[in-house]
């Protein structure tokens, strides 16, 4: 009996999980279209205002002026972005 039943139940599983990622791969194509469209972040932002990441800023919570560490990858094409001499 459940040997008869094992392959509805196999067939029924896999069945879902292609369904799921089908849906997760369509919502990473359709959020990959939204970055192309220049009103995306302006419209999607979840704050509507100017946001600065934390640890930009000092103690004071003006925007820092040292020297950030950047980390660069083996296969980054970019050539490197000169940056502001210091005025130090």
């Amino acid at each position: 009996m459940a040997s008869s039943i094992f392959p509805f139940v196999y067939a029924f599983v896999v069945i879902v999980l292609l369904w799921q990622a089908f849906r997760v791969m369509s919502k990473g194509f359709f959020a990959f279209q939204d970055l192309k469209d220049p009103s995306f972040q302006s419209s999607k932002d979840r704050t509507g205002r100017f946001t600065i990441h934390p640890e930009l800023l000092n103690k004071d919570g003006k925007i820092t002026d040292e020297d950030l560490l950047t980390v660069r990858f083996s296969n980054d094409l970019d050539p490197p972005k000169q940056t502001e001499s210091s005025s130090e």
